[in-house]
């Protein structure tokens, strides 16, 4: 994810959210790159990780809420898991 599209992320998020609140990450892995763990890594024990495979099995979706304090806090995630080959941020 490009500066930019941080930028626009967190202007939305500024505009929409209250903190702290419930928030929901989403995120897509070709099936055959396994790094789901160090997505999972980003969060804390309490967050509530849900994993799902495609129809035909080509690709593992992440869906994760956890309560977050802040926009940065979320932009924070965003940044470190746009660091993780293969991932796409939804």
């Amino acid at each position: 994810m490009n500066e930019d599209k941080f930028n626009d992320l967190r202007k939305k998020l500024n505009e929409t959210q209250s903190y702290p609140s419930v928030y929901m990450f989403k995120f897509i892995f070709d099936a055959t790159n396994r790094k789901i763990a160090l997505i999972e890594n980003l969060f804390s024990e309490n967050a509530e990780i849900y994993t799902k495979e495609s129809d035909k099995g080509k690709y593992i979706s992440i869906t994760i809420t956890e309560v977050m304090m802040s926009t940065e806090e979320i932009i924070g995630i965003y940044s470190k898991a746009s660091e993780i080959e293969g991932v796409i941020l939804l």
